[in-house]
């Protein structure tokens, strides 16, 4: 044979062994395997259980009529009815499973009388009484349904209620010529009912733990909300704090790095470090609220013992007097008005109204700088009225870099409190802000 053949003869053979074991390799991965394949979720499947029930509670309709009329003597019209009942009882049991117990037993209550009476007559010999085959069916039905939806306590008064009329029907007004079917029926009821409770006991069981595990993935949540924040509470006070300190320190020391340096120029790097004081103050009292855990009072605005940060002071309405000195110290004319006696409002209104009354005041000086500001404070018995009211602004006005958050800030605070607050520029070129803060439902309280 030419080489050329042999060569064609073997790469055809090759390529045919690559190709069964490459069939082979699939159906290997195709057949040899126990993955799971569950059918997709389907509408029919939730509806399958009631399909089965109807199915049952036919059975059971057309198993009463024929024990009751054929074996029992029983007419066509009762034997129907009696089975229709206890039929119609299984479906009731699928949304009224008490009503729906009540017609099973009534039903077998009346076959039983019924068939008695065509014992005692002679027209019915032999027959299995109080319950029938198709009644012990319905019953079951209805009282595992009954178990699957109602407490414990309720699915062990029927089973005894049933078993107590079973013993009176069957041992105190018996018949004769009968199979008692008695003990059979409360044995498989007691099952059926043992059998629904301790379902209806897993299912609340895995519900409770569902809700345990929402808890605990909840308080997981705020639990890494909460170490987020005082992370950022920390890496604020590494950053400000160290420069405030630094301005306060400079501050301090340089009037001490002048000859002779003027009153003037003593009272400005005063001022300077006791703003940075202040500010270091305030920063650690903001940094205690970041760091707080009560997610009631977030913002430290409720009652003395309550607060985000107690070893941080709160300014209240009492410290107005130093704010105003201070913005009148920065250069705005400020006058005040205040109406009314002051009583003692919580702690919440009381630094809610300095915050709002200190944000006005540095909105003067950033957009109105030489202005002149009217503070106006009301006191009555709905609460605290607030007004701040700067006049057109006498100096150019620098560049701000504010966003707008004070305004919000503002409004957050009121609205908290069941208040409100309006901010918008006046007719004469001004700015106007006017707040209403209730005296709110707790009793008042000392301040710290």
């Amino acid at each position: 044979m030419p080489r050329v053949g042999r060569v064609t003869e073997t790469g055809i053979q090759h390529a045919f062994v690559s190709r069964v074991r490459r069939w082979l390799r699939v159906l290997r991965d195709d057949l040899w395997t126990l993955r799971a394949d569950p059918l997709p979720p389907s509408t029919w499947v939730r509806w399958l259980p009631h399909g089965v029930l109807c199915l049952v509670a036919f059975g059971v309709t057309l198993g009463a009529v024929a024990q009751l009329q054929d074996n029992g003597g029983v007419g066509a019209q009762v034997a129907f009815l009696i089975g229709l009942a206890q039929g119609g009882a299984v479906i009731l049991a699928l949304w009224r499973p008490v009503p729906a117990w009540w017609l099973s037993t009534a039903a077998m209550v009346g076959g039983a009388v019924e068939v008695r009476r065509q014992l005692l007559a002679g027209g019915a010999h032999d027959f299995v009484w109080p319950w029938t085959a198709a009644g012990i069916i319905g019953q079951m039905a209805v009282l595992l349904l009954l178990a699957l939806r109602v407490r414990a306590r309720v699915s062990l008064e029927t089973l005894v209620l049933t078993a107590l009329v079973t013993y009176v029907i069957q041992g105190l007004w018996g018949a004769r010529d009968y199979q008692p079917t008695g003990v059979l029926a409360i044995i498989l009821f007691a099952v059926v009912v043992l059998l629904g409770t301790a379902l209806r006991g897993r299912r609340e069981a895995r519900a409770e733990l569902g809700r345990q595990t929402t808890i605990t993935a909840e308080e997981r949540a705020r639990r890494t909300l909460l170490e987020e924040r005082t992370n950022i509470a920390r890496e604020l006070h590494d950053v400000v704090a160290h420069h405030m300190s630094v301005i306060s320190i400079q501050a301090q020391v340089a009037p001490h790095l002048v000859e002779n340096p003027s009153e003037e120029l003593k009272e400005n790097l005063a001022g300077i470090r006791q703003n940075a004081l202040d500010a270091l103050t305030e920063l650690r009292h903001v940094l205690g609220v970041l760091r707080s855990e009560n997610r009631e009072d977030p913002y430290g605005l409720g009652e003395p013992g309550t607060a985000a940060a107690p070893d941080a002071p709160q300014p209240m309405l009492d410290r107005l007097d130093a704010l105003i000195d201070n913005t009148r110290a920065a250069g705005l004319d400020v006058v005040t008005d205040i109406r009314g006696e002051a009583p003692q409002y919580p702690t919440g209104v009381e630094l809610s109204a300095y915050r709002i009354v200190q944000e006005a005041l540095s909105n003067a000086l950033r957009h109105a700088p030489g202005s002149e500001v009217r503070v106006e404070i009301s006191h009555d018995f709905h609460g605290l009225h607030l007004g701040v009211v700067n006049s057109r602004p006498q100096q150019r006005v620098p560049p701000s870099p504010g966003a707008g958050h004070g305004l919000l800030g503002m409004r957050e605070r009121a609205a908290m409190l069941g208040g409100h607050l309006t901010a918008a520029p006046t007719q004469q070129g001004g700015f106007a802000v006017s707040a209403f803060l209730p005296r709110g439902d707790t009793p008042p309280t000392a301040h710290p």
